[in-house]
C-alpha cells in the first residue's frame, strides 16, 4: 500500500520551485493560466563587482521581473526584490551595485537559468520556427527570433585539433559571398566556420591548431598559399570530389570539342 508523505507549505515549495532555492519566495498567487511568485533576495552581505568588498547597506530596492521553467503547464513569473548596495571600500568607483545571484539571476537576462538552459536544449536540436513550436506545447512562448537569438548564445563545443584538416568553402550569397568550414576529414565533424575564404583567415586559423599534419582541400589557390606560408610541413592533398569533378569537367570540354570537329559545315559558310 502506498505511503503518504506529509511536508508543510515551506518544503512544498522547495520541491516544486527547486531552482528558486537562493531566492526567499514570500508569496505564490495563482492567475489561472499563470502562477505569480512574490520573492526577495537573502539578508546576507553581497560583495562588489568592482572591488570585492561585501556590503549590506542599502542604497535603493528594484523589482525584477523573471520567467521561470513551467509548473503544471503554466507559465511561472517570478517577482523579485533586488537590492542596491553601497560599496564601503574608500576610493572605489563603482559606488552602488546591485547584487547578483548566480544560477537564477543573470543580468540583462529576464529568465532564469535553468529556463535559458531549457530553451537552449531545444533549439539547439529543432532550431527556429519548429524550436518555437515545441517550446509553446511545453508553455513557453518564446518568438523565432528569440529562439535564433538563444542559440548563436551558446558555446561551441570544443573539439581536439584533428591529424587531417579538411578545408572546402560553401556560399554565403552564391557568386559573391563565400565562407570557410573546416573539418576533421576523418570524422566528418565540423571545427570552425570562417568568415570568408581569403588566405590570410585561413592562415590566422591554422596557426591556432597546431598538430594538423595533411589538409585535405579544394583547389582554390588562396587555400593552398594559406597553408604554405602557415603550416609549410603539412601535406596538401586534393579532395577525392574536387579531383573527380575537374576531371569530369575536362573530360566533357575535350567530348565538345572533338564533337564540333566531326559535325559537317553548310555548303557556303
Amino acid at each position: 500500500m502506498p505511503r503518504s508523505v506529509e511536508c508543510d507549505v515551506k518544503e512544498l515549495l522547495k520541491i516544486v520551485f527547486s531552482g528558486l532555492l537562493p531566492l526567499v519566495i514570500e508569496e505564490v498567487d495563482d492567475e489561472g493560466t499563470e502562477l505569480r511568485l512574490c520573492a526577495r533576495t537573502p539578508d546576507r552581505p553581497a560583495p562588489c563587482p568592482l572591488c570585492g568588498t561585501h556590503s549590506t547597506k542599502v542604497h535603493a530596492y528594484h523589482q525584477r521581473t523573471l520567467t521561470d521553467t513551467p509548473v503544471d503547464g503554466r507559465t511561472v513569473r517570478v517577482v523579485v526584490r533586488v537590492l542596491r548596495l553601497a560599496c564601503r571600500a574608500r576610493g572605489c568607483p563603482r559606488q552602488t551595485f546591485r547584487e547578483q545571484l548566480p544560477g537564477v539571476l543573470v543580468r540583462y537576462q529576464r529568465r532564469t537559468s535553468r529556463l535559458t538552459a531549457q530553451i537552449g536544449a531545444v533549439v539547439r536540436e529543432l532550431a527556429g520556427r519548429a524550436g518555437t513550436r515545441v517550446l509553446s506545447a511545453l508553455a513557453v512562448r518564446i518568438s523565432k527570433n528569440t529562439a535564433l537569438r538563444n542559440l548563436m548564445r551558446l558555446p561551441l563545443p570544443r573539439h581536439p585539433v584533428p591529424r587531417v584538416l579538411g578545408v572546402d568553402d560553401f556560399a554565403l550569397r552564391k557568386g559573391r559571398r563565400y565562407a570557410t568550414v573546416l573539418t576533421d576529414a576523418v570524422t566528418n565533424t565540423r571545427i570552425d566556420v570562417l568568415p570568408d575564404r581569403t588566405a590570410d583567415t585561413l592562415q590566422a586559423s591554422l596557426r591556432d591548431h597546431p598538430g594538423i599534419e595533411i589538409v585535405v582541400r579544394d583547389g582554390f589557390a588562396a587555400y593552398a598559399e594559406a597553408i604554405r606560408r602557415a603550416r609549410p610541413e603539412v601535406l596538401q592533398v586534393a579532395d577525392r570530389w574536387h579531383l573527380w569533378h575537374v576531371r569530369r569537367e575536362a573530360l566533357i570540354g575535350r567530348v565538345e570539342v572533338r564533337d564540333l570537329r566531326r559535325r559537317p559545315v553548310a555548303a557556303g559558310r
